[in-house]
């Protein structure tokens, strides 16, 4: 084979997320576009997965990719002469329990919210859908009209014919070898059939994207898993184009197959694959079949179609494919690496999301940054721990195993736990803490009373953890808690031009005197929110942030590949350094005063402020900040002194009612005082001004940072969107999604919902939209409704903060 000395870009891996890549790369325009495949197209997995496309996600922006899929798939024959084998039959999915139900009216209502047609249906309607299923345990269903099935090589050969019609060359047998890598960039790529140095590598290599991956040193958490579904002969009677039916009560999924049917499930054990890498050799390859592993699942199968009892079976499909820690695909371009992208981790989903992902990743090459807001799928979700293979595959087996189960609201997963943990861990679990896990860190969500079990119990309604919550809530409110906020993520910015740097960076003015902490937004060119954050000035060339846990690798990123060039400089993460003790109430001053003999008075420590103090013997620094609405201070403190300033706190604290509280009571608190979170109410989509958060934008000042003219064009323009808050009443339970309406006509959905226990209300925030505008008029008049598991009930909208409007407590 001859290959071109020089490429633009390099897609690697010709399954159906490369060609869908290098296709809308060719569209797109861009030239000297190549794709290497190791061996031939589809080869990988894409020739054995089982087709069926759904498009409803819990995100807007994945679904809308997971759309693009069927809207391309349905015109790639006109556009290149090759059928896809698509097919919009409709999809159908059945609940067999009232909880079940619940749970499918409540996507529903997400569907609404998102601009899907849905359908809710009865067990009869259901029936007549799919006549060839047994109903009597069927509680109800969901249909989507606009889901479908498809033949998964077809969809891949007519996008590749589709690239090589707008000049992408496509190599196969070409393994890539290793990945050249000069000052921070990707420089090109060695093959089995020679170098080509470019300036982009897209990897879609699928179950091979982590080897991949490691050839550039860039992480890529995937573990392969056995999945296996059946093909029958055909089944007399059987009626064609029946919708595709999932049934995940019973584990288990149905497509029509050329007049017979394919079954496949997801089961609670699944096997791991390739433990030690892939085979060599391993293409157009299946495992063996495994009848006694997939029988679990024949049983339910054969209650739901009676047919299937006396149906041929012309072949149990066992094929490998690659899942991921939490359920979502990688997209993305990778941290520390510019030019290296990824595209990768499809979890049994890639036909359906093959065409949506390849068009965005395309479009992040193109355009430099990510199309829209594709967090949940953004390869900076993940960080250190994910780089370990034991840890990715426990956790990954566990998010396969719940594919099917109900997504309870704040459920937690039970494997992979604890690989970093609190110096306070122990005494935190000797006073009750029922633990959740993010980003690997261990983190009290609540603190369970005297005989009580500190495990969560679930629920869409109250879940067993309401009472304990809405205590630590009232002590906040009335006296004072500790909150142990430790993984936090955090690091420094230092260098002679940090405050330089930052001023582009940040929207806020960073300009401020030694010991000001600053709240403040970064943005990107169209002033889109990327991160929301704390900035403490420490030294006049050193800035401490404090972010989101699950932000490290995202939000530092963001600030290293934003610094000018040639400013001096440089981003240090210090996460592992500090322990952080949240102390928060109107008491919080009391008992900080009572441990150490410096001055922490309102006019020496005012608010948003901070400073060392010592606290048993130890620097503490001690920031005055708040998420919660009360007076109080973040005290950061060095991990191997936490247990002695909590020990002091404590004892302090005991005469004054502090108690140690969690992360739930957090989240209620913050509603109530209408406090933003990242990946919740804002995000990249939305800037400042649609968010309330104009107070915290230098656009006042005449000092440039990224994003400002695009917020001074919205200005101008105004507003066609504007977060809002709403209240419902105390029995209606909101959790994120729900459809808002004014006078009976769609204006957007929920991003964020809970409960308040000081207002004794239903708390949610979502952006009202309307395209002739959004101002203070529109939000105040008309009639307010939300659709909750697709009933609508009454709610208020709020301009200003449910508690403390002013902000009098947190000055205090």
């Amino acid at each position: 084979m001859t290959l071109p000395s020089h490429a633009r870009a390099v897609v690697i891996g010709g399954g159906i997320v490369g060609c869908s890549t290098a296709y809308h790369l060719g569209k797109l325009g861009w030239k000297d576009v190549v794709l290497l495949e190791r061996k031939k197209l589809t080869s990988g997995t894409t020739f054995h997965a089982a087709g069926l496309v759904g498009q409803l996600r819990s995100s807007a922006n994945i679904t809308r990719l997971l759309t693009h899929s069927v809207e391309l798939y349905e015109r790639l024959e006109a556009e290149t002469g090759l059928s896809s084998g698509f097919k919009r039959t409709g999809g159908l999915r059945l609940a067999c329990s009232a909880d079940r139900f619940l749970e499918l009216r409540r996507q529903a209502t997400m569907a609404t919210s998102f601009g899907l047609d849905v359908q809710v249906l009865s067990a009869k309607e259901a029936l007549a859908l799919w006549p060839a299923m047994a109903v009597d345990d069927v509680v109800g269903a969901v249909f989507l009209p606009s889901d479908g099935q498809a033949n998964p090589s077809d969809i891949a050969m007519a996008l590749a014919k589709g690239a090589r019609l707008n000049r992408v060359r496509i190599v196969e047998d070409c393994p890539v070898t290793a990945i050249r890598v000069k000052d921070g960039r990707v420089a090109g790529v060695a093959t089995a059939g020679g170098e080509i140095a470019c300036d982009v590598v897209v990897n879609c290599a699928g179950q091979w994207a982590k080897e991949v991956g490691r050839m550039a040193g860039v992480s890529v958490p995937l573990q392969s898993v056995q999945h296996q579904y059946l093909i029958t002969e055909s089944i007399p009677g059987l009626p064609r184009h029946l919708p595709t039916m999932r049934d995940p009560d019973n584990l288990i999924y149905f497509k029509e197959e050329v007049g017979g049917l394919a079954m496949g499930g997801y089961e609670p054990n699944p096997i791991p694959w390739a433990l030690d890498g892939i085979p060599e050799g391993f293409h157009f390859s299946l495992l063996e079949s495994d009848w006694d592993h997939f029988e679990p699942m024949m049983a339910p199968a054969i209650r739901r179609v009676p047919a299937l009892e006396k149906a041929g079976v012309k072949q149990l499909v066992n094929g490998p494919e690659s899942f991921t820690p939490d359920g979502n695909f990688i997209l993305g371009e990778a941290p520390g690496l510019r030019g290296f992208f990824v595209a990768c981790g499809f979890n049994a989903f890639g036909i359906a999301g093959g065409g949506g992902a390849g068009k965005a990743i395309a479009e992040w090459v193109a355009g430099g940054e990510a199309p829209m807001d594709l967090w949940p799928v953004d390869i900076r979700r993940f960080g250190a721990v994910h780089r370990d293979d034991r840890w990715v595959r426990e956790r990954t087996l566990e998010a396969y195993a719940k594919h099917y189960t109900i997504a309870w609201p704040n459920e937690e997963y039970k494997a992979a736990r604890g690989p970093h943990r609190s110096p306070l861990y122990d005494r935190l679990a000797l006073a009750g803490a029922c633990f959740g896990s993010k980003f690997g860190w261990e983190r009290p969500n609540w603190f369970a009373p005297p005989g009580v079990d500190p495990v969560d119990q679930p629920s869409f309604g109250r879940a067993n953890w309401f009472d304990a919550v809405a205590a630590e809530h009232r002590a906040c409110r009335e006296a004072a808690v500790l909150f142990d906020q430790t993984s936090f993520a955090k690091a420094e910015v230092v260098g002679r031009d940090a405050e330089r740097a930052l001023q582009w960076i940040a929207a806020n003015d960073v300009a401020r005197p030694v010991g000001q902490v600053i709240y403040t937004q970064l943005l990107n060119r169209h002033g889109g929110i990327e991160a929301d954050l704390t900035l403490w000035r420490r030294a006049p060339d050193a800035y401490y942030v404090v972010t989101g846990t699950a932000f490290a690798t995202r939000d530092f990123d963001w600030i290293a590949r934003n610094i000018p060039s040639g400013m001096h400089a440089a981003v240090r993460d210090v996460t592992h350094e500090n322990a952080v003790l949240a102390l928060m109430g109107p008491r919080a001053r009391e008992v900080l005063a009572a441990v150490t003999n410096d001055d922490v008075s309102n006019a020496a420590l005012p608010y948003m402020t901070g400073r060392a103090i010592a606290i048993a013997g130890q620097r503490v620094a001690a920031l005055r900040v708040t998420y919660v609405g009360e007076l109080g201070y973040e005290l950061h403190v060095p991990m191997p002194a936490a247990a002695a300033v909590y020990d002091a706190l404590k004892a302090a604290g005991a005469p004054l009612a502090l108690r140690d509280a969690g992360y739930r009571a957090i989240e209620s608190l913050r509603l109530e005082k209408g406090y933003r979170a990242w990946g919740g109410e804002i995000g990249p989509d939305f800037t400042p001004l649609e968010a309330g958060l104009g107070f915290a934008v230098k656009l006042g000042t005449d000092i440039a940072f990224q994003g400002r003219e695009a917020l001074l064009q919205q200005k101008k323009d105004g507003l066609r969107r504007r977060l809002v808050g709403v209240t419902a009443s105390p029995d209606v339970f909101l959790h994120g999604r729900e459809t808002i309406y004014r006078d009976g006509v769609r204006a957007g959905w929920l991003a964020s919902g809970g409960f308040g226990h000081t207002v004794g209300r239903a708390i949610g925030y979502g952006y009202a939209r309307n395209d002739a505008g959004v101002d203070a008029a529109y939000l105040r008049t008309g009639t307010w409704e939300l659709e909750v598991a697709r009933e609508r009930v009454s709610c208020e909208v709020h301009l200003q903060p449910l508690y403390d409007p002013k902000g009098e407590r947190v000055r205090s």
